[in-house]
């Protein structure tokens, strides 16, 4: 995507400290025009200026364009991934499994939902989403290599279906509320465990 560099990436060029606060609008009246059920292809900058009390400079003087935008908006929503401790590969992993699909700020519930038929459609959203996940993903990954190394998993361990395995039953939980009786805060633990019975070195 053209414009999918955020800020935390881009070069800032000198001149007058930009405004935390106006930083802070921009990306809550983004987050709020999507819980109100702006789709990705609908919002606009004009729109977002408007809610945030700022005009489309101020926006462009912060990102590229609306994807960088919204690839940071996204990111909020889903928090700051937990560092694992890299003592166990069963903690680390107790602890990423619990984190999927997982948001603190009550407009993902509206949101997220929302982005799977989006990202579908489009192969620029579906790279937006690529860019959400990948970090994640690394993370998990690099505890399953770790894992390998220090033989406590299978050395012929597949790294990327086990990830899938770990990642998709808290997904279909926590965004389809699959099943009712299913205890979210045991969830985590019941599925590490359960593929582990499978992938542990023997």
């Amino acid at each position: 995507m053209s414009d999918m560099t955020s800020t935390a990436d881009a070069p800032r060029s000198p001149g007058r400290p930009r405004s935390v606060r106006a930083d802070e609008a921009i990306i809550e009246a983004t987050l709020d025009l999507l819980a109100e059920g702006s789709t990705i292809e609908a919002l606009s900058i004009e729109a977002i200026a408007s809610r945030a009390g700022v005009g489309k400079a101020t926006i462009y003087r912060r990102w590229p364009g609306k994807d960088a935008l919204l690839l940071d908006a996204l990111r909020r929503l889903k928090g700051i991934l937990p560092q694992p401790a890299g003592h166990s590969v069963r903690d680390d992993l107790v602890l990423l499994v619990g984190a999927v699909g997982h948001n603190i700020d009550p407009r993902a519930a509206k949101i997220m939902p929302c982005l799977v038929p989006e990202v579908n459609r489009s192969p620029d959203n579906f790279q937006l989403y690529q860019n959400i996940i990948e970090p994640r993903r690394q993370m998990m990954r690099e505890v399953l290599r770790r894992g390998i190394r220090t033989g406590e998993l299978r050395a012929d361990l597949d790294v990327e279906v086990t990830m899938a395995l770990l990642t998709g039953p808290m997904l279909i939980q926590r965004m389809l509320r699959w099943h009712p009786e299913l205890d979210d805060l045991i969830l985590p633990e019941k599925v590490v465990d359960a593929v582990l019975e499978g992938v542990r070195a023997r």
